[in-house]
């Protein structure tokens, strides 16, 4: 057994070439460390052997010095070779190795171990001869023999990317700070940020811009001119100092300006990079970017990005998927003609007739082009050349096993087409396709390129995916470049802002230039959606995938998807996907579509037969295809939309209802009490509102003193800045006041509400005197039957399906009008079918009322105040006078105390459904049985079965109508 000074004093002297010494090297090591020799071990060489055979990554074969299983592949060479060489082999070989978790050259007096285990970072170790006598040092290369786990890195790729994400924030944060104009900040930064990459990735000399850094901690003049010298060698490939330095090359260098930094930036530079910027994802130098750029985004600096994982969800069914079918079907063939050409001679007609297919599809794959037409820093390209330059590898590997000499990879990063409106993120999109291609090669054994490192991406363009207004006069349709994949993330802005965002010409010359097409009140991402489409429908473009808001699936955004089906078919979607965008999670849908070549269909990741466009199963009933029902129309209305502070507390209204007015009426002719839909939902906060009605003067409006001051004083100045004519000229009304609501609830009263959004679609009554809010959706129906039938699980299964859902589920989904009430089939039940509902429903609304306010902790207050008789109080006005004029007494249910309001506050209609009891469930199964049996169906039908008979019911009635076209939301 050798000692630690024995063997380094033996290998120290030693002179002797890689081949006649690496086999000795190791039995001395294995001397050493008290490990049974390969031969004696295994002596088949089945798991430890030297010489081990395997077929290249790149095609042919060759010998792994020695390996392992389980443990290491290792290569040497001679003294003060090229280890980076060593390990490039090692990286083809490492496929034919079984993947072993660690990676080892040596030169006989240096050795460098990497880490290969799946999902996470490379670690590198290196240690020389005298370091052997550290403990810790012989303690991590007994490891790679006895327990090689212990090398596995702590610390994920995400971990890693986000410390140092977090690092370089501070800088950026420092910049901005001192005032640096954000666009060339983002430009030194992105450079800097690229040179801590490269150096780690030996682009550059390893540690030369950290040691640069280091050197000019105290002396900021120094590093800027550091700095200005190595841009420039970058640039044009000259030497830096007594370093090479390779031709970069690219766009990025071609300037070499510099930002002068404060000492204690210089600081945090270093600090970031002492990082191993190898391992980062390249997506996350985009986040920065764009987050340095815009102040919207700067608390979110380095905290999050959208990581590979969630990008690769949307191209593996649009890219990757169908290329992989081709390439599986290339394969089965290649099997058939391999074993034919066994034993042909390299050149024969049989070698070349297996060969020729596999490099055809080579060809294919360094034909693929792929398009984001809103690629902003280029994530979506970076993950599209790794999935793609992945697929070529385990080609080459397969010609490899083969006995065939395969080529270097052929997929280039020109393949990809981007569109950008930002030039700087354009820019930027260039460098983070080249940083994962780069990347990418290195770490499978690939050399990069180096005449020059980064080459000008002329297919990413500077320019308005959308809208053309080079001419301003004449606005137009930009045309896309073809590409095979279209697929990208575009922008996500709704219909409500996209004026304030875009501008009102670029809206409206948007607008106009789609007009037939794409609805007004479409979101911005659904005009992606329709040019996306028409590229498939013309043979531009194969297959298209697209990431929205779950908006898309309803309203006026649903237009483009049933375009896309009506002219080829979605055959991928997650209606609702968690996804991170601007450094928090929000749910967004996925589409994927083609023209209907694709015969395999996917929703929400389970095999479908079809996808309709709203994002349902197609073996469902096709909800798309509903029409309206005149028998519904007028029936449900939105509430009343304030637009300006309308609201008052209960004591200021108190106050001015006793309040007398030179004209002689009452202010209880302009004051009403209101509840929000959150209100209903968890507990009523009284609340009052000034309510001038639909067609007030301002002359008689002013003559209710303290509520027309209220409206001068809060309400006023804000509608007269307000772009809309009709909110300006009578900015003492509310917006939207609805006179056709108000007329048809003036003779009921009550009348039925429910939340615009809400988890469980509940239904309550409210009194006459109140105003239904905005929020609220009013019914002018006021039967027990109506509330029935509404509240049953026939129209909630209903009013799901063609409602729209509000990010995730426990957020509750939007009931409107048209889509959810207007189609809505009722039954045409007999007279004691419908008494039976109305009973149910009458049980239901008893139990439950008495439950939110107990008869033991409440009590009845009767407010009196003056009021008409022709005014919103006028079922309670008594005793009127003759100018009409009495005194409203109404009753109003309170807490008797503060200890049993206290209690009442856990009473709300949203904790009672989120856990129903059972005599609320029984309640609702004796409704939906009354309401069932009113149709003529089993209570027992699932609501696959009950929206297919609603559906049938809905078509046979509408005959001729037109589809329903859904509400704006508002």
């Amino acid at each position: 057994m050798l000692t630690v000074p024995q063997f380094v004093a033996k290998w120290k002297a030693a002179n002797l070439s890689e081949r006649s010494s690496y086999q000795q090297h190791f039995l001395d090591l294995c001397a050493l460390l008290g490990v049974t020799p390969p031969a004696e071990a295994d002596p088949t060489g089945a798991s430890f052997t030297f010489e081990k055979g395997v077929t290249k990554a790149d095609g042919g074969k060759g010998f792994a010095d020695v390996w392992r299983r389980g443990c290491f592949g290792w290569e040497y060479k001679g003294k003060h070779k090229d280890l980076n060489a060593a390990y490039r082999q090692l990286q083809n070989y490492r496929e034919a190795l079984e993947n072993p978790p660690l990676l080892v050259v040596c030169d006989l007096e240096t050795f460098v171990v990497r880490t290969n285990f799946t999902g996470t970072p490379t670690e590198r170790h290196e240690f020389h001869l005298d370091d052997l006598a550290d403990p810790k040092t012989f303690g991590l290369l007994r490891n790679l023999f006895d327990n090689p786990y212990e090398l596995r890195p702590g610390k994920t790729q995400k971990e890693i990317t986000e410390e140092v994400a977090a690092k370089f924030a501070r800088l950026a944060d420092g910049l901005r700070g001192r005032g640096v104009e954000p666009e060339p900040a983002a430009h030194f930064l992105m450079k800097l940020m690229f040179c801590m990459f490269a150096e780690d990735i030996d682009l550059l000399p390893r540690d030369l811009f950290t040691k640069t850094v280091g050197n000019a901690k105290s002396d900021p003049a120094r590093l800027t001119k550091f700095l200005t010298t190595l841009f420039h060698c970058m640039a044009t490939g000259e030497e830096y100092g007594s370093d090479e330095i390779a031709w970069f090359n690219g766009g990025l260098f071609a300037d070499a300006a510099v930002i002068d930094l404060i000492p204690a930036e210089i600081v945090l530079l270093h600090e970031a990079a002492l990082c191993d910027w190898s391992a980062v994802e390249p997506s996350i130098f985009g986040t920065l970017f764009e987050r340095t750029l815009n102040p919207v985004k700067r608390s979110q600096l380095g905290a999050h990005y959208t990581g590979e994982t969630d990008i690769a969800a949307l191209i593996g069914p649009v890219m990757v998927d169908p290329l992989r079918r081709e390439w599986a079907a290339v394969q089965k063939d290649a099997e058939g003609l391999f074993a034919s050409s066994k034993g042909a001679k390299a050149g024969s007609k049989a070698k070349r007739a297996f060969e020729q297919p596999l490099n055809d599809f080579l060809y294919r794959l360094a034909h693929v082009t792929v398009l984001d037409p809103a690629c902003g820093s280029g994530n979506f390209l970076y993950v599209a050349i790794k999935e793609l330059l992945g697929l070529e590898k385990e080609v080459l590997t397969y010609m490899g096993s083969r006995g065939l000499t395969a080529p270097i990879p052929f997929v280039r990063p020109a393949q990809l087409r981007g569109i950008e409106v930002n030039r700087y993120a354009r820019e930027l999109a260039q460098v983070v396709v080249w940083i994962g291609y780069l990347q990418w090669m290195k770490f499978n054994g690939f050399l990069a390129p180096n005449k020059p490192v980064l080459d000008t991406m002329e297919t990413i363009e500077n320019r308005d995916a959308v809208l053309d207004l080079s001419d301003p006069a004449n606005p137009r349709e930009p045309a896309w470049p073809d590409a095979e994949f279209l697929i990208g993330n575009p922008p996500f802005l709704g219909d409500k802002k996209m004026r304030g965002e875009l501008g009102d010409a670029y809206v409206d010359a948007l607008r106009k230039l789609y007009g037939g097409r794409i609805p007004g009140q479409s979101d911005l991402v659904c005009y992606w959606f329709e040019k996306a489409r028409a590229m498939v429908e013309a043979g531009t473009a194969k297959r298209a995938g697209l990431i929205a808001t779950q908006g898309i699936r309803g309203g006026a955004n649903r237009v483009c998807l049933e375009r896309i089906a009506d002219s080829g078919s979605i055959f991928f979607a997650y209606a609702d996907r968690d996804w991170t965008i601007d450094g928090a999670t929000v749910h967004v849908s996925m589409v994927a579509f083609d023209d209907g070549t694709e015969a395999a269909k996917s929703l929400d990741g389970k095999p479908t037969e079809s996808i309709h466009p709203d994002l349902k199963a197609g073996s469902g009933a096709d909800m798309t295809t509903v029409k309206l029902l005149a028998a519904n129309a007028g029936r449900c209305f939105l509430g009343v939309m304030k637009a300006g502070a309308f609201d008052i507390d209960e004591a200021t209204a108190r106050k001015w209802l006793d309040e007398a007015n030179p004209h002689g009426r009452p202010n209880s002719d302009v004051l009403r009490p209101r509840l929000t839909a959150r209100d209903i939902l968890q507990r009523a906060v009284i609340g009052w509102i000034v309510d001038f009605g639909c067609d007030s003067a301002a002359e008689d409006c002013a003559l209710y003193e303290a509520p027309w001051r209220h409206i001068e004083e809060h309400v006023k100045p804000v509608r007269e800045v307000n772009r809309n004519a009709s909110l300006k000229s009578l900015y003492w009304q509310h917006g939207r006041p609805r006179p056709a609501l108000r007329e048809a609830t003036r003779s009921l009263a009550r009348f039925l509400v429910t939340p615009e959004v809400s988890k469980h679609r509940v239904f309550s009554w409210l009194d006459d005197v109140y105003l239904a809010d905005h929020q609220t959706r009013a019914f002018t129906d006021g039967s027990d039957y109506f509330f029935g039938v509404v509240h049953c699980r026939v129209h909630e299964i209903w009013a799901r399906a063609k409602g729209t859902q509000l990010r995730e589920v426990e957020s509750g989904f939007r009931y409107t009008p048209t889509t959810c009430f207007e189609t809505f089939p009722f039954p045409e039940p007999t007279e004691a079918q419908r008494e039976a509902v109305a009973a149910a429903a009458k049980a239901l609304d008893a139990l439950r009322s008495n439950w939110l306010n107990p008869p033991e902790w409440t009590a009845t207050e009767t407010l009196t105040f003056p009021g008409s008789v022709g005014g919103p109080w006028r079922r309670y006005v008594t005793e009127p006078d003759a100018r009409g004029v009495g005194t409203v007494r109404y009753p109003r249910t309170v807490p008797k105390s503060p200890e049993h309001a206290a209690k009442l506050k856990d009473r709300t209609l949203t904790k009672l459904y989120n856990a129903p009891p059972a005599w609320l469930t029984n309640a609702h199964a004796k409704l939906d049985a009354a309401v069932c049996a009113a149709y003529g169906w089993p209570a027992t039908l699932t609501n696959d079965d009950l929206l297919a008979k609603l559906l049938a019911l809905n078509l046979s009635r509408a005959g001729s109508a037109a589809p329903a076209a859904e509400d704006d939301p508002e």
